[in-house]
């Protein structure tokens, strides 16, 4: 049985704006006030678990203890087949800790290619996966997720989105995460299908 979400704060437990401005507004209809980690000044744990799902529960809770509020973590990330999943729970860390993504798809599309050949030979299936954590602060958490296969792109297109967005184009799309609206992108993205479940089961 699901736990009703019923008050009016939710913590983000990330200090990606990115992330930020989707829940807000994937929130914005039910009354939701969100507020993220960074801007409570909450520090960043250290994501240690092998899976996305652990990563999510680590950072939720963490979240939910330090603010005494519900916290909703997420941990997504793109798991290319033709490279064994990686960069998968890694995906942010393959950024380096200046978030610099240009440096990220580069490695990705370019240990493609190395790995095969050349980029024509290379196996470019690829998947964005989200797990959502809820966290209460008496432990409690309920787990939502979201995945969308889709096609890698050796050159980055579009001005939108975030992180690895430029190089992925959904399956059924010509265009790159990077290159849809933001209510597009929504539709189709691994974190709108696990926040769509999320809302379903919680807060309506």
């Amino acid at each position: 049985m699901h736990r009703r979400f019923t008050g009016d704060t939710l913590v983000l437990a990330s200090h990606n704006p990115g992330k930020l401005r989707e829940l807000q507004e994937l929130l914005a209809d039910h009354g939701v006030t969100v507020r993220s980690a960074g801007e409570l000044g909450l520090a960043e744990p250290e994501e240690t678990e092998p899976d996305f799902r652990g990563n999510a529960a680590l950072k939720a809770h963490a979240a939910a203890t330090a603010s005494g509020l519900p916290a909703l973590a997420d941990d997504s990330g793109l798991e290319v087949m033709g490279l064994d999943g990686r960069p998968g729970v890694h995906s942010a860390r393959w950024a380096g800790p200046g978030k610099d993504f240009a440096t990220a798809m580069a490695r990705v599309t370019g240990e493609l290619a190395e790995r095969f050949g050349d980029w024509q030979s290379a196996d470019k299936r690829a998947a964005f996966v989200s797990v959502l954590c809820l966290a209460w602060p008496d432990g409690h958490t309920e787990f939502f997720e979201g995945r969308v296969a889709g096609e890698l792109v050796r050159e980055p297109r579009g001005e939108g989105g975030f992180g690895y967005d430029p190089i992925f184009v959904p399956e059924g799309q010509k265009r790159t995460f990077a290159e849809l609206s933001r209510t597009e992108k929504s539709a189709l993205s691994h974190r709108g299908i696990a926040m769509r479940a999320l809302l379903a089961a919680l807060f309506r």
